[in-house]
């Protein structure tokens, strides 16, 4: 059995580095023109630099932060701020270039990925998944409802992880598998409702190969990580010789691996806060996407309850009682911790990375919402329906009913 790894991180991003300055403007690619800065004044760089520096400082930084944090405004990085090791076994430093795990922040890069298919006529987002995988044991699915998580499809954490295999770890082509030999009973009805599930994710990222005949990991590395020059981004497959970053407990003890490893397109993507300030900066130039395109994906699609949570196509959003909106995708995966806000309104980045779980991550995120735009106090709470947080409870209940035998599958894994 090969190696498994974990790596977790937290980024907060806006802009490119911080070094007490506006930043240069990025390099050009070959497929794409970085945008050019807009730049900022001087005393509205030194104010915002200030509010960001001091508020995570105290939320986050003295509360045991291990990762990456970026704040940018008008693509200036106001902030900048790493701390911390990449692994706290070795004590090998933490950098800005260092990889780490964005868990579901991934949904973003599978979900655009999806939606170039769409955009270059290779799939239609009412296509039902028996178009993609014959005689599929659910009817009435199709990958829209697979992108904005209305398929009602059971969650593969939830009912495989009932099974108790330790011996193993579970590829996209297993949990299509466990679809039809296993066949778990649905969540809901197509459509009926809006339920957070990653097997969603894990067959959008197999109709992604079957309709490129391209790995997910090849497919995304060609269309976005090359020409964006993510060059610290890659999605990690367990047959990789990479060595990813781990992650790790807040005690700093050694997160183990586990059965759901190796599954992509849910999680799985390494990457840095200067990265995807990248990613974010492409997709608001109109380079990569059509505007209608982006517009559907940023469109709230789960209005059969009033709340000011929502989800479009891959994409969190919040949308606020006085009109502000902004997108987001948070993440957790074993230690790893992640945020990606997009304020369009303000064209303000927050990303943050952390390979150390600290829940903090995402109280610092929250009350940093009002940094940048006049958001309501209602952005710093939960939701009963549409829980930001969502990501960890899928975690933490597939964790706790794998602990009995984790120590089991480690010593096989190791």
């Amino acid at each position: 059995m090969k190696k498994l790894f974990y790596p977790i991180a937290i980024v907060i991003l806006f802009g490119c580095s911080y070094s007490g300055q506006r930043s240069t403007p990025p390099k050009k690619t070959s497929a794409y023109n970085s945008p050019t800065p807009k730049g900022l004044p001087e005393e509205e760089f030194q104010y915002y630099s200030n509010l960001a520096k001091n508020h995570f400082e105290n939320s986050l930084l003295k509360r045991g932060f291990n990762g990456q944090i970026l704040i940018a405004k008008n693509g200036t990085v106001v902030y900048e701020k790493t701390v911390g090791f990449a692994d706290m076994r070795t004590k090998d430093s933490l950098d800005s270039k260092t990889p780490l795990h964005i868990a579901s922040i991934s949904k973003t890069f599978t979900a655009m990925a999806i939606l170039r298919l769409m955009e270059r006529a290779s799939l239609k987002l009412d296509d039902t998944l028996g178009k993609f995988f014959p005689a599929f044991p659910y009817e009435g699915i199709t990958v829209k409802m697979l992108l904005s998580h209305r398929s009602g499809l059971p969650n593969y954490l939830h009912y495989l992880s009932e099974l108790k295999t330790k011996d193993t770890c579970y590829s996209n082509q297993d949990v299509l598998t466990s679809l039809y030999t296993i066949k778990p009973n649905p969540e809901a009805r197509p459509d009926r409702k809006f339920n957070y599930c990653n097997t969603n994710y894990v067959l959008l990222a197999l109709i992604i190969e079957k309709v490129t005949g391209e790995s997910f990991p090849a497919y995304l590395k060609k269309e976005f990580f090359t020409p964006l020059q993510m060059t610290n981004t890659f999605v990690y497959a367990n047959q990789d010789t990479l060595t990813p970053t781990p992650s790790f407990q807040w005690t700093g003890r050694f997160w183990d691996p586990d059965p759901f490893d190796c599954t992509y397109g849910d999680k799985n993507i390494y990457s840095t806060t200067e990265d995807l300030l990248k990613w974010d900066q492409a997709l608001g130039t109109g380079q990569l996407f059509k505007k209608e395109t982006l517009d559907s994906a940023f469109t709230p699609l789960s209005n059969e309850r009033k709340s000011i949570h929502n989800y479009g196509l891959g994409w969190r959003m919040m949308i606020f009682p006085n009109g502000k909106k902004f997108v987001y995708h948070n993440g957790r995966w074993h230690g790893s911790n992640a945020v990606f806000v997009r304020f369009a309104d303000e064209n303000a980045t927050m990303i943050i990375i952390g390979n150390k779980y600290n829940s903090s991550i995402y109280n610092a995120a929250r009350k940093a919402y009002n940094l940048f735009g006049n958001y309501t106090p209602d952005s710093n709470k939960k939701h009963e329906y549409f829980n930001e947080d969502s990501e960890n409870s899928v975690v933490e209940s597939a964790t706790n009913l794998l602990e009995p035998g984790r120590k089991a599958f480690s010593s096989k894994t190791r």
